[in-house]
């Protein structure tokens, strides 16, 4: 039986970005998962993130709070608190947080070390 890691509150470092923040919870990077990556995103109300796609690994968004609009491939989604969003392995996607709200999600991938890559104009 595999042994359990515990990543206390205060040892999860969030990322400062200029649309949000990025908060990893368990993955490779924390030493902490073997199999998947999660995290919580927030997007500042008005702000969007970059459009970008994961190589290697399938995305499941849910949406705790704000409404988004979700950009996958081609298609555009609304989303509102309590929405889920998954995104296939290989499709660029971003979000616009257009609530009056930040837009506050928790994200999940299927592997432990998610790759990242930006749409280039």
């Amino acid at each position: 039986m595999a042994e359990h890691v515990h990543l206390p509150a205060a040892a999860a470092q969030p990322k400062g970005q200029d649309w949000g923040q990025l908060l990893w919870l368990a993955g490779k990077a924390q030493g902490n998962a073997q199999g998947l990556t999660l995290g919580r995103v927030t997007i500042k109300a008005g702000m969007n993130n970059p459009r970008h796609r994961h190589n290697r690994c399938e995305e499941v968004l849910y949406l705790m709070a704000g409404e988004l609009v979700h950009t996958v491939g081609d298609a555009s989604v609304r989303l509102k608190a309590g929405d889920t969003l998954t995104i296939p392995r290989g499709a660029f996607h971003g979000a616009t947080s257009v609530g009056r709200e930040d837009a506050d999600m928790i994200v999940a991938y299927d592997s432990a070390d998610r790759d990242f890559e930006l749409e280039k104009p």
